[in-house]
């Protein structure tokens, strides 16, 4: 609405499922309204393809939707039993069960505790190994069973297998090496004394972001 009459939004979304809702969401706007299945880390390439050298405002939404997370399909949440997956793109080559299936305790740890940050890393990635010695992890309900068993039982304001699901998904998807390319490409692309936002849910993402914006503010390309 606020770039009427002639403003263009590109909506870059690499989820097939997302970029048909936002179509059916954004129908009335006609062909001001660019829907592209892409990974955002294709910011800089989507424009140019476009014939458009720069655009006035650049918004990234980060990490999955609602609509996502409830799909029991995908096996992103706990919530319910469904197939070790997690993946944005159905059709990706990487699921969250391969990962545990062939990854060694100390590779596993490393991911748990870097994208996850959690405190018993360690514990969860042997109890994984010891696990599928004795049999498959093919569900969610198979790895949420083996966190509780390797985490102390405790009162927290989060569920003890939050952060790990959190590392396995952003493992995944890659979405932290997204983060940084898209945020490298974003100065070169934005008009001069125009804006970026960027909607964090964690502080993975929020520290990748605020040293980006303290970078560019060093250089003289921007201001927080």
């Amino acid at each position: 609405e606020e770039s009427a009459p002639t403003g263009k939004v590109i909506g870059l979304d690499c989820d097939p499922a997302a970029v048909a809702r936002a179509k059916q969401n954004l129908e009335s706007f006609g062909e001001r309204f660019i829907p592209i299945r892409k990974n955002f880390r294709a910011l800089k390439e989507v424009p140019h393809s476009l014939a458009i050298p720069a655009v006035d405002g650049i918004l990234a939404d980060l990490g999955f939707s609602s609509a996502q997370l409830d799909d029991p399909k995908r096996g992103i949440s706990f919530r319910w039993e469904a197939p070790l997956a997690m993946r944005l793109v159905p059709e990706g080559p990487l699921t969250a069960g391969e990962l545990i299936r062939r990854l060694a305790a100390e590779e596993m740890e490393k991911i748990f505790r870097e994208y996850g940050e959690e405190r018993w890393a360690g514990r969860i990635a042997k109890a994984i190994v010891r696990e599928r010695r004795v049999r498959p992890l093919q569900t969610t309900g198979d790895l949420l069973r083996i966190i509780a068993g390797a985490t102390p039982s405790y009162r927290s304001r989060i569920h003890p297998a939050t952060r790990t699901f959190q590392a396995l998904r952003l493992a995944v998807n890659e979405e932290l090496a997204s983060l940084g390319i898209f945020l490298r490409e974003c100065p070169d692309l934005l008009k001069p004394g125009r804006r970026l936002g960027v909607i964090s849910f964690h502080s993975l993402e929020d520290r990748i972001v605020k040293e980006h914006f303290r970078k560019w503010g060093k250089r003289g390309k921007g201001e927080t």
